[in-house]
């Protein structure tokens, strides 16, 4: 029996095969209950180079008002916005998304969203 962890993880290893391939820099998304991160990762990738999540104190403040905090739509998109501010600052224009196998959806389909938005290229 294929836990739900493992089968999240094989689903997200197709994808990075594919971006592995094009040599993109890659948007990497992780979610949990309380919690979302972003992370653009070099293309051969071996380093970080932009990260946000709403564990920053930053977004800490900003979400504090907020029922929930880190774990709803609200938050990913604040998340997709300070990504792509930071990508645009570190001279990343384009980027792959790796949604590392979460569904298309929700708090996912926020934070990708919201980056486009703010000008980031997916």
């Amino acid at each position: 029996m294929i836990s739900k962890k493992q089968s999240r993880i094989r689903r997200g290893r197709a994808t990075r095969a594919r971006i592995a391939l094009q040599r993109a820099s890659r948007l990497t998304v992780h979610r949990t209950n309380l919690h979302i991160y972003a992370a653009v990762i070099s293309p051969e990738g071996d380093k970080v180079l932009v990260s946000a999540s709403t564990l920053e104190p930053e977004v800490r403040n900003e979400l504090s008002g907020a029922k929930g905090h880190g774990g709803n739509v609200a938050a990913a998109r604040l998340i997709g916005t300070r990504i792509a501010r930071k990508a645009a600052a570190a001279g990343i224009e384009q980027v792959a998304f790796d949604r590392s196998g979460f569904r298309y959806h929700g708090r996912v389909k926020a934070l990708a969203d919201a980056a486009r938005e703010a000008g980031l290229k997916i």
